[in-house]
């Protein structure tokens, strides 16, 4: 992963190559968890789906109108649930292994990992309240 995170808080850029096992991206400047939403690849989906907090996979497609209404919803997450959830989009049409392996036949799915195990999925576009108690379930926590 070398991405560039936006701080919610400050606004800062903020490039994140690899974050230490059990941690969460925080911004360079003023310390905050970043928003960690970015996206996936067959090549690095393994590590992508290792974090210290629950992790979000959305297996999507540019020309899927339920995967583009989903796409403003996970950002929404990623940012008001910064250092909770790290949330991973996977593009089905350029990563086809990764699908293949989770027997994605439906998009968008969405598969909630923990300690890089898949907890728990949700297949087609839901409200944001029923992600939330989802990765509130996958984490232990209650998310706000």
């Amino acid at each position: 992963m070398n991405d560039v995170l936006i701080c919610s808080e400050c606004h800062s850029k903020n490039r994140v190559q690899r974050v230490p096992g059990g941690q969460v991206p925080v911004c360079a400047r003023c310390h905050a968890a970043l928003p960690w939403l970015h996206d996936g690849s067959d090549a690095s989906f393994a590590s992508d789906i290792q974090a210290g907090v629950p992790v979000l996979v959305d297996f999507w497609a540019p020309w899927c109108g339920p995967c583009r209404v989903m796409g403003p919803v996970l950002e929404e997450i990623a940012r008001e649930q910064a250092g909770k959830v790290r949330v991973v989009k996977i593009n089905v049409d350029e990563n086809p292994q990764s699908a293949a392996r989770f027997q994605v036949r439906s998009i968008p799915t969405l598969l909630i990992f923990r300690d890089g195990e898949a907890v728990d999925s949700v297949i087609g576009a839901v409200q944001k309240s029923v992600l939330l108690q989802k990765i509130s379930a996958a984490s232990g926590a209650r998310l706000s």
